[in-house]
C-alpha cells in the first residue's frame, strides 16, 4: 500500500501537541488496496477495492512515519476477478 501510494501532498504542523513529533509536517498520499472474497469452499470469488489517504509525519529525527490511514472509500465498479 505504500509502495504505490502516489499523489504526495505537504501539509505544515498546525497542531502544538504534534510540535514535537511532526516537527517538520505532514505528507499525504493516495493509496489502494483489495480485500478477497471467499466462496463456500475457500476459493476467491472477487476482490473488493478500497482507496484511502495514508498521513505521514515527518519527525524530527527526518524520518517519515505511518500515522494514520483514513478517508477509507469502497470502489463503487466492478470488483476484480481473479
Amino acid at each position: 500500500m505504500i509502495e504505490i501510494a502516489e499523489n504526495k501532498r505537504f501539509r505544515e504542523n498546525l497542531a502544538k501537541k504534534h510540535d514535537k513529533n511532526a516537527r517538520f509536517g505532514w505528507y499525504r498520499y493516495d493509496s489502494r488496496f483489495a480485500l478477497p472474497i471467499f466462496d463456500d469452499d475457500g476459493e476467491v470469488l472477487r476482490y473488493n477495492v478500497f482507496h484511502v489517504e495514508l498521513v505521514i509525519r515527518h519527525a524530527a529525527d527526518g524520518k517519515l512515519y505511518l500515522y494514520d490511514i483514513i478517508n477509507i472509500k469502497k470502489e463503487t465498479s466492478t470488483p476484480l476477478e481473479p
